[in-house]
Order: C-alpha cells, then sequence, then structure tokens
C-alpha cells in the first residue's frame, strides 16, 4: 500500500492497475480510524500485521481474498464519483470472465447514512454495509472499496472476497465479547466470498488475469490500464 501511494504521488498520466495478495495475513484500517478499535497484541500474538490504509473505509482483514488498487488521473473527463463507479463496474466484467455465474453481480444503488451507521460497534468493519456501487451479489457484499483524491488522480483500494476467513475480523475488534458472536452472524448474514458463490477452490492467478481482461475490455481505447501482479 506504500507503493500505492508512491503511484498516486507520481501522477502518472494512465491508470494503473495493481492486484496483489497478503502474506502474512493483515489487518488495514481507515485512514480516518484509530487503531484503539483493533486488538494489537492479540494480533502480533497471531501473526497478523496492522497498518492503515491511504484510503478510507473501516478494517478489513486482509486473508483469503484479492486487493486491487487502482491510479486514475481525475483529468481522463471522470469525476472521483464517477471513476468509483466505473471501476467497479470494470471488476464487474472480469469477475464475469473468471465464471459466468458471477454475471448476477450487481452494484449497489443505495447509500447507507453513515452519520448513523457509525453509531454501531460493526461500524468498524469495513465489510459490515454496502455503500453505493460496491458489488453484491444476491444483496450481499462481495467487493469493498475505498478512494482518496490526491492531486489530480485518484486512488482506489479494494478487496475481492474469496473465502470466508475475513469474518474472522471480529476476533481482534475491542469490543464486549458479548456482541463478537452477534456482530459475526450480521456480518455473515451481509457478506459472501467467491468460493461461497461458486462451490469451488479459487485460481488466484486465473482470477487476476480475468480482472485483467475486465479492466482492459470495460475501458477500451479510452484508458491504457497497466498491470502488476504481486
Amino acid at each position: 500500500m506504500d507503493f500505492d501511494i508512491q503511484l498516486a504521488r507520481s501522477f502518472p498520466e494512465n491508470p494503473i492497475l495493481r492486484l496483489y495478495r497478503w502474506k502474512p495475513y493483515c489487518i488495514s484500517i481507515g485512514a480516518n480510524q484509530s487503531f484503539d478499535e483493533v486488538d494489537k497484541e492479540k494480533a502480533d500474538r497471531n501473526n497478523i500485521d496492522l497498518v492503515k490504509r491511504p484510503t478510507g473505509g473501516r478494517a478489513i482483514l486482509h486473508s483469503e481474498e484479492l486487493t486491487y488498487s487502482v491510479v486514475f488521473p481525475v483529468e481522463l473527463n471522470y469525476s472521483a464519483k464517477a471513476i468509483y463507479n466505473e471501476i467497479n463496474l470494470a471488476l464487474r466484467e472480469g469477475l464475469v470472465f473468471y465464471d459466468s455465474l458471477l454475471s448476477k453481480l450487481e452494484l449497489e444503488h443505495n447509500q447507507v447514512d453513515f452519520k448513523d451507521f457509525y453509531k454501531e460497534d460493526k461500524s468498524a468493519i469495513c465489510f459490515a454495509v454496502s455503500a453505493k456501487s460496491e458489488i453484491n451479489f444476491n444483496n450481499k457484499k462481495l467487493v469493498g472499496s475505498a478512494q482518496r483524491k490526491i492531486g489530480k488522480v485518484v486512488l482506489q483500494h479494494g478487496s475481492i472476497l474469496c473465502g470466508r476467513y475475513h469474518l474472522n475480523i471480529v476476533d481482534y475488534l475491542n469490543v464486549d465479547e458479548s456482541r463478537k458472536d452477534e456482530i459475526r452472524k450480521e456480518i455473515s448474514e451481509t457478506t459472501i466470498d467467491l468460493k461461497s458463490i461458486l462451490h469451488d477452490e479459487i485460481n488466484y492467478d486465473f482470477l487476476s488475469e480475468c480482472i485483467i481482461l475486465g479492466f482492459k475490455k470495460y475501458f477500451n481505447a479510452d484508458v491504457d490500464i497497466k498491470e502488476q501482479i504481486l
């Protein structure tokens, strides 16, 4: 993620797409979120890193997932809000390439009232709710994203859930033990992952190839997407 922000600050002329995974697993918190919301000692004991993202959003346990980042110049006749929507449409295109069953994916049409949502314990978790334009399957969140404008570019991060390990984020929240089981149940009912949808192990290399292909097809000749798989 440090490299992502370096790319954004270099103000590239063309969009850059990067795809990567995490070793060891890692909890990232949003740029405006406090580390106090996470049990750092427990994360250390379980060999889970803890970092702060340069983008917004809430805590994510990066584990069984594919992380994407896009650096997108605003000068390409897109607003930041439009870029958010367009990137998610390109991601959907790539996911459908991976498996045609994913043609059922839809973008969230409604915007949650975050002022009220942030009053809840579960608001510490990114995947607790779908924001407008995020990718859902049968009304459950599959891809979570966050965005930040830096000069004349937008940096957007996101997590494509591939397995259920992300639910363990609840174990690292600094909330009452009595609430953890409730929050875990709530999150399991509002999120979904590719393995659960497809009933098969995820081929991460092929998934990465499909996401790249989806971006190239969606943006066509309008932009030149560069890709890196780490």
